[in-house]
């Protein structure tokens, strides 16, 4: 009998921590889920600018740089050999 009781007692205490192991992923999914759909506010405007005969998108308000396809790649091939940048990325 005390054998019964302490199986009876394991199952117990391995369902309490399935459940709260199942609330708090839960809970988690449910932040991630919400920080998902939270939406950027983007007040500066995109300026087009030349850099090394790419024509590339810099923000006039936090000099951020935008790249559009393939612009990256020409960059850091065009300084691979001689700029940080390039040998950053290359």
């Amino acid at each position: 009998m005390p054998n019964d009781l302490k199986e009876r007692g394991d199952a117990l205490e391995n369902e309490y921590f399935r459940r709260q192991e199942s609330e708090l992923l839960a809970k988690m999914k449910a932040k991630l889920d919400a920080e998902a759909h939270v939406d950027l506010e983007f007040d500066g405007k995109l300026v087009e600018t030349d850099f090394e005969r790419i024509k590339i998108d810099v923000c006039n308000k936090c000099s951020g740089v935008w790249f559009d396809a393939g612009e990256f790649v020409h960059v850091a091939q065009e300084e691979q050999e001689t700029g940080w940048f390039g040998k950053l990325f290359g």
